[in-house]
Parts: structure tokens; C-alpha cells; sequence
């Protein structure tokens, strides 16, 4: 025999050879599962012993396969011939033998296949070690008992042509071999490339016919042995039928099994003695439990198919009960419905509920395979590091909106901002009591930016326009991210602000610091050998407050320090309207927050103060909200 150690192996890097001999597992424990699941890897090789064969290598599995027809014969062969004698001294005989010889050589070749030792996972390659586990296992005793042509060798040694009942029965071990089958379906179930409800209903349609097949010829066993074949369950309907065609007793054989084991009972045929009564008696409870076990796996197969279908008209329910209860508008209604189908339409790709079993390594890979290259489109984003890109996509979360629902609503607080990757949206302002159009946004635009940015409630509704899916990400991740990139920080800065530029006057209309804020862009610092400070002197937002802001910047490592100016001494009366300062984003020079203060109160200042009235020297001191008063 020539050696397979060289097989291709489906599992070739799984694995490797020591010096002593044994075979090592380079991955996980799971990943000796894999060829039970269909996966495919990569060709490579196995080195094992001289003589020995791999488990997995694809030319035993074909083998195992082939031998799984054969068990299909003698499942259906041994209880046949134990029923018809005819049959087993004549043409199926020599079929008989035949099988019989390959699996005599399936217990030859099983001492030369390695086995994985369970308690360590290593692959076993040594001969004595894989005959010493096959020899000392039931296996073994039962394959050899199903494989010995007994009748053959009771013929030899007594030289009578038919053998006795007991060595008819003995025949039955070939049906050790049905474990074989369970084997195969065992696999076929967990491998992904077939239907697992095909799988399981033909394992159901093979059991049954197993069931009927073997009753039927126990019914026609019965009555052959029975000393008066007159009073059989056959003999009534047949004369002579032991002297007719087998075929003709099989037909009706089966037709009794399958009634009875219908239930159906139409009694043409009935049993007539008492072994017949006794065998009915115990056929019948064993068809009861039969029944309970297809009518099971059934049920369980076609619930599990509709069960989704189930959760969505519940919940579909529970929202209708909710809406009516609290008076709904239908406008409402109508979006909550429409989220919650589209949530059961899509469940397979919601990103979270699909991958959230998988390890982060595979969801980020995932992520970034999906959503990197729309979110290096999106304006923001633009000429930023790689590894920023590739952190906040690895953070970032998918969703689907229906057509019609809104994704940011007007006056929102600002916790997460959107990049649209497929679908359009749209950009609306409630105004006057009614919605006014603004903009259509498409595949990497954004929405919800200015809010985090500045750190406002959201100026604008957003709105889908047909099935959309966007990534999100929150103010507070992002600013984790950039606070240690400090380019990457001005580089986003510089972009929103160039974006802020190029929006239509009607948008720029609807924030009301905005048009100042641009204008404040056009401001020159005065260290031209620095223009890199430029994104952060042209970024001062300014707005008319009384008192200092309860929130902060979202993303302080982004956005320069903002702090309030005042236009006169810190201890000098003022009116009411003269307490309200501007605020401001800090500039890169107290010469910068001299013009500044100038354009803003219309007066050139000299000196700046803190509340406590000390003096400010260097802008490096000062923290965020701080007031400064400026003459």
C-alpha cells in the first residue's frame, strides 16, 4: 500500500510534526472542528508517519462516503433477508459477500488512520498506539461481529445448505454499520454549504422508511415461522403465500407497516396470533414515540423559519397598542412602524447583531473593508493619518433608516454625528410652523457635524428620503481619538471651516453666530513664521451670553480655548446689557485678542484682566470659560 502522509489535507497548517514523532496543533482547540463545518483551507501538507493516513485527508473522506452507500444496502438487505430466505441463498448472496469485503478492508485501514487524542489535541501517528486504541474499543468486536459472513461459514463447517435462525439473526449486526450514517448527518448538519432543513427532513423521511421497512419484514418473519400459515395475518389474504413471489409478500408486508404505523387502521389486515398481537402491541408504542419525534423536528424546523416572523407582528402589535394608548400622531406612527420592519427585513445586516459574537480583531477588519473608503471621502476626514481613519472606523456603528424618518431632529442635544454611505437624506429647519427644504445630502456626506462641533443643539432636521445606511460616532470617542493627534486635530478644524465657507447663504442664515464667525476667518495673525496657527486664530466663535456655559468642547484637542471678553474694567458698574460678554475661541497671541477685542467693542484695549483682577501675561495660563476683561 503506498503511503498518504503526502495527501493533500484540508487542514493543512493545523498540523505540524515534532522531532518525536507527534504532530502539534497550531491553532485553537476549535479549529479541529473545521472540516465538520465544510471550510475550506488552503492546500498545504501533513507530515506524518510512513504508512499512516491523515483524518481529514479528502481521499478517506471519499472513502467514508462510499462506505455510507453500502450501509444504506445492508440497513435495507439484512432485515429483508431475515424475512424472505429466498432472497439471502440466492442472487443476493454474492452482493452480500462483496460488501462485506470492503468493509473487511475499511478494519484494515483503520489501523493505519491517526487519530487526535482528546485530552491533548495532538494528532497520534504512532502504529502501536493507533492499533492499541482500535483493539481495545467496542468498535472493533462490533465491526469485526458485522462483517463475518456467517451463513457462509456455517455452510463450510456442517455442510448443510441453510443455516438455522440463530445464525439468520446474527445477520442483523450488520446493522452496527448505522452509525456510520448518523456520523455522516451529524456533519452535513453543521456544514454550512447545505440546508440544514433539507438535511434534517430527508434524516426524518430515511428514519421513517428505516422504521417501515424493517416492521414490515418482521410482519412477514412471523408469519413464515409460524407452524400454521393459514391463521397469519397474510395467510388470510394470500393462500400458499410462502410459495408465491417475494415481492408479492414484501408488498403486502409494507402496506401493513405503513398503515399501522399511520395509524390509519382500514382492517383487511389484522393480526391473527398471539406473537402477531405481542409484536403489534410493542410496534405501535414504538410508533408513538416515532410520531412525537417527527412531529418534534418538524415543528421545530418550521417554527424556527418563522420565528422572526413572529417577534416582528408582536412587536408590531406592541407599538400600535403603545401609539393608541398615547394618542399618536399618525405621522409618528407611521415612522415607528416603517423602523420597526425594517429592523426584521434586515436583521441579517445590522452590523451589530450579526458580528457581535465575533472577536473585535474580525469586526474591525469588517468595518474597515465596508466603511474606510467612504469615510476617507467624507469632507472632514480629508487628509487626516491612516491610523486616526482607522481607529474611528473600528468605533464607528452601522444603522438602516427607512424612507421618511428622521435621523436628527431640530434642537437636539448633540451626542453623535452621521456619514450617509448608501441612500440620500435631507436637511430641513422647522421655521414659522412649517418645514422648510435646505439641502440633499448623498453618500459620504455628513450630517449633525456643526451640532458636535460647536457644541449647540442641532440647528437642522435630517430626514431620509429613501432606505439609507449610515455609520455614527460619538463626540466623545472622537475626541478620545484626536486629543493625542494634535495635526490630525487641526487638520479637521481646517476642514470643517473651509466646509462652513462653501454652505449656501440660507443655511449660513439659519445659525445665527455663523456669518460672524466667517467673517472672523478673514483675521491675519501676526507670527507669519508660524501659518500653522492659522486654522486656530480663524476658528473664533463668538456669541452674545449672560454667565459662562454650562458644557465644554465636545473635542477640546481639536478646538482652540474659548473663553468670554468684556469690554471694561472687571470692578466697574455696568448695565445689564453690558454684562453680557463674547465668546470667543482663543487666539495664538495676546497682540491677536487685542484686534480681536477691538472688532468686537469697537475700541482698542491695552490691558487684560482676570474676575480676581490679575493680570494676564501669556495665554498658555488661561483655561477654558475663563473671563477676560479687556481696556
Amino acid at each position: 500500500m503506498s503511503s498518504w502522509s503526502d495527501a493533500r489535507s484540508p487542514l493543512p497548517l493545523l498540523f505540524r510534526r515534532h522531532s518525536s514523532g507527534d504532530v502539534k496543533n497550531l491553532t485553537s482547540v476549535s479549529s479541529s472542528l473545521l472540516p465538520a463545518f465544510g471550510t475550506v483551507v488552503d492546500e498545504g501538507h501533513v507530515k506524518l508517519k510512513k504508512f499512516v493516513i491523515a483524518p481529514y485527508d479528502y481521499r478517506y473522506r471519499w472513502w467514508q462516503t462510499f462506505l455510507v452507500v453500502l450501509v444504506v444496502y445492508s440497513a435495507w438487505a439484512s432485515p429483508f433477508e431475515l424475512a424472505f430466505r429466498k432472497a439471502a441463498t440466492g442472487s443476493l448472496l454474492f452482493v452480500d459477500l462483496v460488501v462485506d469485503g470492503f468493509f473487511a478492508a475499511d478494519i484494515i485501514l483503520t489501523f493505519f488512520v491517526a487519530y487526535l487524542d482528546k485530552s491533548t489535541y495532538l494528532l497520534v501517528d504512532d502504529h502501536k498506539k493507533i492499533a492499541t486504541r482500535y483493539v481495545t474499543r467496542l468498535w472493533f468486536t462490533m465491526d469485526v461481529a458485522s462483517t463475518l459472513p456467517f451463513q457462509i461459514i456455517y455452510r463450510i463447517i456442517t455442510g448443510e445448505t441453510t443455516e438455522g435462525q440463530v445464525f439468520a439473526f446474527l445477520n442483523l449486526l450488520r446493522l452496527w454499520r448505522l452509525r456510520r450514517v448518523s456520523e455522516l448527518f451529524k456533519r452535513l448538519e453543521k456544514d454550512v454549504r447545505f440546508s440544514y432543513f433539507i438535511t434534517r427532513l430527508i434524516k426524518l423521511v430515511c428514519v421513517t422508511l428505516f422504521a417501515v421497512h424493517s416492521a414490515g419484514c418482521f410482519y412477514y418473519w412471523l408469519a413464515a415461522r409460524h407452524k400454521t400459515p393459514k391463521k397469519t395475518w397474510i395467510g388470510d389474504q394470500v393462500e400458499d403465500f410462502k410459495h408465491r413471489s417475494i415481492w408479492l409478500g414484501y408488498t403486502y408486508s409494507m402496506y401493513w407497516s405503513i398503515v399501522t404505523l399511520t395509524t390509519v387502521g382500514y382492517g383487511d389486515l389484522h393480526a391473527v396470533n398471539t406473537g402477531e398481537k405481542v409484536f403489534n402491541m410493542f410496534y405501535m408504542l414504538f410508533n408513538i414515540g416515532l410520531t412525537a419525534y417527527i412531529i418534534g423536528n418538524m415543528t421545530n424546523l418550521i417554527v424556527h423559519a418563522a420565528v422572526k416572523t413572529f417577534f416582528m407582528r408582536d412587536a408590531i402589535n406592541e407599538i400600535l397598542r403603545y401609539a393608541s394608548k398615547n394618542r399618536l400622531p399618525g405621522g409618528l406612527r407611521e415612522q415607528m412602524l416603517a423602523h420597526m420592519q425594517l429592523k426584521f427585513k434586515t436583521a441579517e445586516l445590522q452590523q451589530e447583531e450579526v458580528l457581535q459574537d465575533l472577536p473585535k480583531a474580525i469586526r474591525s477588519s469588517i468595518s474597515q473593508h465596508l466603511f474606510r473608503k467612504t469615510v476617507e471621502k467624507s469632507y472632514l476626514f480629508q487628509g487626516v493619518s491612516e491610523d486616526l481613519i482607522s481607529q474611528m472606523v473600528s468605533e464607528m456603528k452601522a444603522e438602516y433608516f427607512p424612507p421618511k424618518v428622521d435621523i436628527i431632529l431640530q434642537n437636539e442635544i448633540p451626542t453623535d454625528f452621521y456619514i450617509i454611505v448608501s441612500g440620500a437624506v435631507e436637511v430641513l429647519i422647522y421655521k414659522n410652523g412649517t418645514e422648510q427644504f435646505l439641502s440633499k445630502l448623498g453618500s459620504a456626506d455628513m450630517a449633525g457635524e456643526i451640532g458636535v462641533m460647536f457644541n449647540i443643539p442641532q440647528p437642522f432636521i435630517v430626514r431620509t428620503k429613501r432606505l439609507s445606511q449610515v455609520i455614527r460616532i460619538s463626540h466623545h470617542n472622537l475626541k478620545q481619538m484626536v486629543q493625542p493627534e494634535h495635526e490630525d486635530g487641526k487638520k479637521i478644524i481646517s476642514n470643517f471651516l473651509q466646509y462652513l465657507k462653501g454652505l449656501k447663504q440660507e443655511i449660513q442664515e439659519e445659525i445665527p453666530f455663523l456669518t460672524e464667525l466667517i467673517g472672523d476667518m478673514n483675521i491675519e495673525p501676526t507670527r507669519s513664521n508660524e501659518p500653522q496657527n492659522l486654522e486656530a486664530s480663524n476658528s473664533n466663535e463668538n456669541t452674545n451670553i449672560k454667565g459662562t456655559p454650562e458644557t465644554s468642547s465636545p473635542i477640546p484637542s481639536i478646538t482652540p480655548i474659548r473663553v468670554i471678553i468684556h469690554g471694561h474694567h472687571p470692578n466697574k458698574s455696568t448695565t445689564e446689557g453690558d454684562m453680557s460678554g463674547k465668546l470667543i475661541h482663543l487666539p495664538d497671541s495676546i497682540e491677536d485678542l487685542y484686534r480681536l477685542a477691538e472688532k468686537k467693542f469697537g475700541r482698542r484695549g491695552s490691558t487684560i484682566l482676570m474676575d480676581d483682577g490679575s493680570q494676564v501675561e501669556e495665554l498658555n495660563a488661561l483655561r477654558e470659560n475663563d473671563h477676560l476683561y479687556i481696556f
